[in-house]
């Protein structure tokens, strides 16, 4: 397998505040003989937090893969399908152009 596309489970010591998890690891962890606790109901702002803490690991092919995971779940929570956002993310790009030029504005000179 990829190796940008599995980390392994592990045992984690997990705080209190819990951690957002993709769907199938409740699945997993019943599998290895325990039981998880589940809380669905901080579900949007944990997929910001979790949107946020993949941006900064996504130099690897795998954590991309989870950015954009993460974008669908988002999307999903809004009534949009992926479908429907590449249409909204083509119309944006069609309006204003899209982050291929690599340019950084610094401001304007008088």
């Amino acid at each position: 397998m990829d190796q940008g596309l599995r980390r392994p489970l592990h045992p984690r010591v997990l705080t209190a505040d819990g951690e957002l998890v993709r769907d199938r690891v409740p699945e997993i962890i019943r599998a290895s003989g325990a039981e998880p606790v589940t809380d669905a109901a901080e579900h949007e702002r944990r997929l910001r937090d979790k949107l946020r803490e993949e941006a900064d690991d996504a130099d690897l092919p795998g954590e991309l893969a989870d950015v954009l995971e993460v974008v669908h779940a988002l999307a999903a929570a809004h009534g949009l399908t992926p479908a429907r956002l590449e249409e909204l993310r083509t119309a944006k790009t069609a309006e204003r152009g899209a982050f291929t030029a690599r340019t950084i504005w610094t401001g304007n000179t008088p």
